[in-house]
């Protein structure tokens, strides 16, 4: 999976990676009292075996709202639902430890961060939560599943 270039904003429009971090830090920078949340999550859409991904970045100030950045990319030759839910689960990863990479070259290590994944209890993809939550914790990330990962659910889900 490759980092997309771009990032769209709902507050600050097309953005690049290294703009988005920045507008990222200045919203965490604006009230250093706050307590933050930084959630990645994925949503797909398949459609004859290519499948619409978007990605979305947020930063939650607890109580108090927050920013997120989004990106779409497509991906050919996914013709199952399990293959399409490992994708999603592979490109919050690497968004994420680019995420942590990029912030720990700023010198700033105190990211806290969760993925949000679109598996849960009920459905199909209840039989893939033991190995999406197993490799995302294994790479040092904390992991949220439905119905509490609404990084995944509804974030993304709403640019998909």
């Amino acid at each position: 999976m490759v980092s997309p270039e771009y990032f769209n904003s709902p507050t600050y429009g097309r953005l690049s990676w290294d703009e988005s971090l920045a507008k990222m830090i200045a919203f965490m920078g604006a009230d250093t009292g706050g307590s933050y949340e930084v959630i990645i999550g994925t949503d797909s859409e398949a459609q004859n075996g290519t499948a619409d991904f978007v990605c979305a970045l947020i930063v939650h100030k607890k109580g108090r709202g927050g920013v997120y950045f989004w990106a779409r990319q497509t991906i050919e030759n996914l013709h199952s639902l399990r293959a399409r839910i490992w994708q999603e689960a592979l490109i919050s990863l690497t968004l994420a430890e680019k995420l942590v990479a990029d912030f720990g070259n700023l010198g700033l290590f105190d990211l806290n961060l969760e993925i949000h994944v679109d598996v849960g209890p009920n459905g199909p993809t209840r039989e893939m939560i033991s190995e999406i939550v197993g490799m995302i914790r294994a790479n040092g990330f904390k992991v949220a599943t439905k119905p509490a990962s609404w990084g995944a659910s509804h974030v993304a889900d709403r640019h998909v």
